[in-house]
């Protein structure tokens, strides 16, 4: 790991504005200092709401340790929802990083030293009843990936921070993203 993170993991949810990946890194965080981690939560998107590329990074120290630098510099871990984020952030992927991408709008060849793992995001926000949740289908399936923090802690924090009428879909995108990460190969 990274000497500059106190040891701990660094990842990114990149896509285009509009998707929600400012959304799931704020529940995926306030999760991890739920747990005792420390993190650093960064952002950034272009002037265009939807549409321009939109990421959001979490740096997680090990235990309780200060996070001693901010910035993603080496990925561990990559959800991507969108191409438009594949040139600003696949080249900061470490070597055995796991890269989560939708199957249909991401086009990431492997062999770059990283895991690639394809996944119906969008596919599966769709089949739940909502595109837009996507992020959350994605959330779930980096914490069956990443193991930082249980699921349950995660729900807890959507169950608190979501809007009531969108509360049932989100805790299902979360449940189902989880699902196709830990669901048995045939």
């Amino acid at each position: 790991m990274d000497d500059r993170t106190g040891g701990g993991v660094q990842l990114r949810f990149g896509g285009s504005g509009g998707q929600g990946l400012q959304l799931s890194a704020k529940i995926l965080a306030a999760a991890l200092l739920r747990a005792g981690r420390t993190i650093a939560l960064s952002q950034s998107y272009e002037p265009t709401s939807r549409g321009g590329v939109s990421r959001s990074d979490i740096v997680v120290g090990e235990g309780a340790e200060p996070v001693d630098y901010p910035l993603a510099t080496e990925l561990d871990f990559l959800v991507l929802l969108d191409d438009v984020a594949v040139p600003s952030s696949l080249p900061l992927v470490r070597a055995g990083g796991l890269v989560l991408a939708d199957a249909a709008r991401v086009d990431v060849a492997g062999g770059g030293g990283f895991v690639l793992t394809p996944l119906p995001f969008i596919a599966l926000a769709r089949s739940l009843g909502n595109e837009r949740v996507a992020n959350i289908v994605a959330l779930g399936a980096l914490i069956a990936a990443s193991e930082l923090c249980p699921l349950a802690a995660v729900e807890a924090v959507v169950q608190e921070e979501t809007p009531r009428k969108f509360l049932d879909i989100n805790v299902e995108a979360l449940a189902a993203g989880h699902r196709l990460v830990m669901a048995p190969a045939v």
